[in-house]
């Protein structure tokens, strides 16, 4: 009875040491396929920040991402195989603010190039306004004039107007006539001009489609007040008196 015993024990030790063996067999392939799945794996990231690192090289200027930025700064861009959305916007962004600055500096001319007046021209500023306005010395002798009076917004409205009726780009008519309602037509700018309630709601109307004559009734307004209220103002200035005798005693000389 106790061979039959130890006979059955040894059975049932050698059987769970086959089985034992058998499992240990199993985990160690899984372990070799495990590894075998993991390196290509590893293979491609190494592969990928190789590419990172090279793209990284290769553009100049280019600053290394934060740590304290997060994932929003390091993968801003780091593997843009196509165009990159955020790249594209900030183009389009600096293409029209590009736009904005020379419609901007259009828009708010320096003083214009002109010969230097004779003094018959100079004289003929006294016969009419318009032939003062038609000058462009005298364009720039009486925005002089106004701006001792604190009233060149007047002068550089009207301008602003005359270089829109030139333009034929619709995209910078648009951008120009934007500038120009921001700059002397909104109530919140320091060079608001002086418009009567009836020309502002035209001017609003015709902001929805803006047009090279956007302007116009506005333009033509502030021409009557320049004319009507510092026109006779400017012919008793010393700005005018001054340039008048500087051309009297030129030309007097032998």
């Amino acid at each position: 009875m106790w061979r039959r015993f130890s006979t059955q024990v040894r059975a049932r030790q050698y059987a769970e040491g086959c089985q034992a063996t058998e499992i240990i067999q199993i985990e160690n392939e899984r372990k070799n396929e495990g590894l075998q799945l993991l390196k290509p794996m590893g293979s491609e990231r190494m592969e990928m920040r190789k590419r990172q690192t090279s793209v990284q090289q290769e553009m100049p200027g280019s600053a290394q991402p934060q740590q304290g930025a997060g994932n929003r700064a390091s993968n801003a861009c780091c593997f843009c195989w196509c165009c990159c959305c955020s790249c594209s916007w900030n183009e389009d962004d600096e293409r029209a603010r590009r736009m904005s600055q020379e419609a901007r500096g259009e828009s708010l001319p320096n003083c214009e190039e002109s010969p230097k007046p004779t003094l018959e021209e100079v004289q003929s500023w006294s016969q009419s306004f318009d032939k003062l306005m038609k000058s462009p010395a005298g364009r720039n002798a009486f925005r002089e004039f106004l701006r001792t009076e604190y009233s060149e917004e007047n002068m550089l409205f009207w301008l602003a107007c005359e270089d829109l009726k030139k333009e034929v780009n619709k995209n910078l008519v648009e951008e120009k006539a934007r500038l120009i309602y921001e700059d002397y037509i909104s109530i919140l700018s320091p060079k608001e001009v002086s418009l009567d309630s009836r020309v502002r709601e035209v001017i609003n109307r015709n902001m929805l489609e803006p047009t090279p004559h956007t302007f116009d009734d506005a333009q033509l307004q502030i021409y009557t007040l320049m004319h009507r209220d510092s026109y006779p103002r400017f012919m008793n200035s010393t700005v005018y008196k001054t340039l008048l005798q500087s051309l009297t005693d030129t030309s007097s000389e032998p």
